[in-house]
């Protein structure tokens, strides 16, 4: 193991960040597919900017989509029900441009080949009972309590777009302390001090009381951890009104944070045929199995397709120099007891189903769900046995 001192850093977005919002206006397309039509092809992707959400793709299945329906449903559930946060589901414009999907791709898919080439990383870590990196997570928690004080009105003066970022103290290669917590939220003018130009430290405190303290629980500590909260002054003006969003471009956010690399492309709009999506749950799945059977502190797992094949062509396991036993009898065991074939992981995790939405905001692991077949750890002792 790694036994040194360093600083890591994550971070995450709310499910009202432009971004989060394409990404789950796809997963949403994806998941009402799926209701009809379980072997439905869909690569969906989502623009938005002011007052206009554009979605996009390809699309092949015996159902319907009531498109603007499904549109104003997912943006009102995210609280854009009022103009005064830059966004309204009810007056924006939404444009459909989904088409076919391509035969020639389709030819490779139907014989139970991948959907495309790319490599896709699975990762897991004993540094939080999620077996997640705690940066990662912490982010994560921030910003699911930041949406939970906004729809429960504890906090009546924050809107639906944010931020959060965390950053770690690790001596030893051990999480040790929580230096720093940024937190940006978009906010009303009744959160602004007197001059009218940020937040007042009324509004900072309240965040800090019920959304950083909360979070942090033993973690935080009042003469150590720094909170930075909306550090340009204020933030009036957010969503759509400020940035423009598009699925797929919080990668990182999705996955495990900062220091683990990310192989294929994004996973929302996409459905499991994908290996981008099914390849990086299943690859999350095995990590997290070998961690839990501590045969390592920390695992990475390398799954790597070819459009229209259906075996991987490589698996590669890597535990950092933590393991019990060599990476390469690791990779011998997933080899020999795990079918990798897309149909194989689609069937093993059960991916034909309208899931996805939860997966769209606030992270595609770590999560406690009973539709996240690919964060169980049922097969801990299986790699316990074959480890002997």
């Amino acid at each position: 193991m790694n036994k040194v001192d360093f600083v890591l850093t994550s971070e995450s977005v709310t499910e009202g960040h432009p971004d989060k919002v394409c990404d789950q206006i796809s997963d949403a397309v994806l998941d009402e597919v799926l209701r009809q039509d379980k072997n439905g092809r869909v690569a969906c992707e989502t623009f938005i900017t002011v007052g206009l959400v554009i979605v996009g793709g390809e699309i092949t299945t015996t159902g319907y989509v009531n498109l603007n329906k499904l549109v104003r449903t997912v943006l009102k559930d995210i609280g854009y029900t009022d103009i005064k946060f830059g966004f309204n589901y009810q007056t924006c414009a939404i444009l459909n441009a989904i088409g076919m999907q391509s035969p020639d791709i389709a030819l490779g898919v139907d014989k139970g080949g991948a959907g495309d080439q790319g490599a896709m990383i699975g990762y897991a870590c004993r540094e939080s009972p999620e077996l997640m990196p705690l940066p990662i997570i912490l982010s994560h928690k921030l910003t699911r309590r930041l949406t939970e004080v906004r729809k429960k009105g504890i906090l009546d003066f924050i809107g639906p777009d944010g931020k959060s970022q965390v950053t770690i103290q690790y001596k030893n290669g051990k999480p040790v302390a929580v230096k720093r917590v940024v937190i940006a939220i978009q906010h009303t003018e009744d959160a602004l001090d007197k001059s009218g130009h940020k937040m007042s430290e009324s509004a900072k405190n309240k965040i800090k009381k019920e959304v950083i303290i909360p979070v942090l629980g033993k973690l935080y500590d009042a003469d150590k951890t720094i909170c930075s909260i909306n550090e340009t002054g204020k933030f009036v003006i957010g969503g759509p009104q400020s940035d423009t969003g598009m699925t797929g471009r919080k990668i990182i956010v999705d996955t495990y944070g900062a220091n683990i690399p990310h192989g294929g492309g994004a996973f929302s709009g996409k459905d499991p045929t994908k290996v981008d999506r099914s390849a990086a749950y299943m690859a999350r799945y095995l990590a997290k199995n070998i961690v839990a059977a501590k045969l390592a502190e920390e695992c990475m797992v390398q799954l790597a397709y070819v459009i229209g094949l259906r075996q991987p062509v490589s698996i590669m396991v890597s535990t950092k120099g933590t393991g019990k036993i060599s990476d390469e009898k690791i990779t011998g065991i997933i080899r020999d007891n795990f079918d990798l074939s897309p149909l194989g992981i689609i069937n093993y995790l059960k991916l034909r189903r309208p899931i996805y939405g939860k997966t769209a905001a606030y992270g595609h692991f770590g999560r406690n769900d009973k539709d996240f077949t690919w964060e169980k750890t049922d097969k801990k002792e299986l790699f316990k046995m074959k480890a002997r």
